[in-house]
């Protein structure tokens, strides 16, 4: 893996760009295919949002997308899906049905609207802009994590949350790779302390190399009035697979989620994970497949972690500290 960036661009044929605004306290994502993708996915929290999020279910017809957007601003940040598709057809992207040229991007929003930023945009809101000019970014190779896109507006019970990503080769050479916005009614660190949940899984030191703590305190830790809620993200692979077997994945990345996030996939949680395969390598037997899901997991749970580790503070009053903030000192 040593070529590898252990981010989802490290899968060919896929770019991310953000479109970021601290004053406002939240942003957009955008996860472009240079060919259109098989993707579905599937949606575990009890309070989500989302947009051609129907298209996904692997009984519907279409099974390809050309994009996917993950964005901040509730119900409103749902315009962002439109300004991602207006890139995409500028481009001459999209699904040929006559002469219409419809681009395909589902998206996956989280309630950031509370969080300290300047939510007074006046009549409509700057989501549609934010996806355009988070298509208008999306490039291969090193993007940023922590406050930046989707991630921007995050929070957790205990401290900032932020926008993570991470990745991995299996036995079969297949590479898989998860990005996620945090923003969780629960909590990605131990107890009070600086260490993860997703410590377990942690590579080459990706999130302090801080381990396990010698006592685990389980007790419920959740965000109180200030309910700023969900964790939506996505995993991506050069295997392909069919749409069944991509909805299949995206339970397997769940599982990455609910190993890092306690609790997890709560009633005002909307949870949200897309799946997509490239499709650049075949891939037709069950272990390999099995595997596939084995690492999607992992890459999810390494993700969260991550974008809670990168996080720093918003510059608005009141806002939570960020993992950095609170334990300086266990920055590695």
């Amino acid at each position: 893996m040593a070529d590898l960036l252990n981010l989802l661009t490290d899968i060919d044929g896929v770019a991310v760009g953000h479109s970021t605004d601290l004053a406002l306290g939240s942003g957009v994502t955008a996860i472009i295919f240079d060919e259109p993708a098989v993707a579905s996915g599937s949606v575990l929290g009890g309070a989500p949002g989302g947009r051609d999020t129907a298209l996904l279910d692997p009984a519907m017809t279409i099974s390809t997308v050309d994009g996917l957007v993950l964005s901040g601003g509730s119900a409103f940040g749902l315009d962002a899906a439109g300004g991602v598709q207006a890139g995409l057809r500028e481009i001459g992207r999209g699904l040929q049905i006559g002469t219409a040229l419809i681009p395909l991007v589902p998206q996956a929003i989280l309630f950031d609207l509370i969080n300290g930023g300047n939510k007074d945009w006046g009549l409509h809101s700057p989501y549609r802009d934010m996806g355009y000019a988070a298509f208008k970014a999306a490039q291969k190779g090193a993007f940023a994590l922590g406050t930046v896109g989707a991630g921007t507006g995050g929070t957790t019970a205990t401290v900032k949350g932020g926008l993570g990503s991470a990745s991995a080769v299996s036995s079969r050479g297949h590479r898989i790779a998860a990005i996620v916005a945090v923003n969780a009614l629960g909590t990605a660190t131990i107890g009070d302390g600086p260490h993860f949940w997703a410590a377990p899984f942690e590579e080459k030191g990706e999130f302090g190399g801080l381990g396990m703590p010698e006592t685990i305190d389980t007790r419920l830790r959740l965000k109180g009035g200030n309910v700023t809620a969900t964790t939506i993200g996505a995993v991506v692979t050069d295997a392909q697979l069919t749409k069944a077997e991509a909805h299949r994945l995206s339970i397997s990345g769940h599982d990455g989620l609910a190993r890092a996030l306690l609790p997890a996939h709560l009633p005002l949680d909307g949870d949200t994970i897309f799946v997509a395969s490239t499709a650049k390598h075949p891939r037709d037997d069950m272990p390999s497949f099995m595997e596939l899901c084995h690492l999607a997991t992992i890459v999810m749970a390494r993700a969260i972690a991550r974008g809670v580790y990168e996080a720093t503070t918003l510059p608005v009053e009141g806002a939570q500290p960020a993992w950095r903030d609170r334990f300086p000192d266990r920055v590695a």
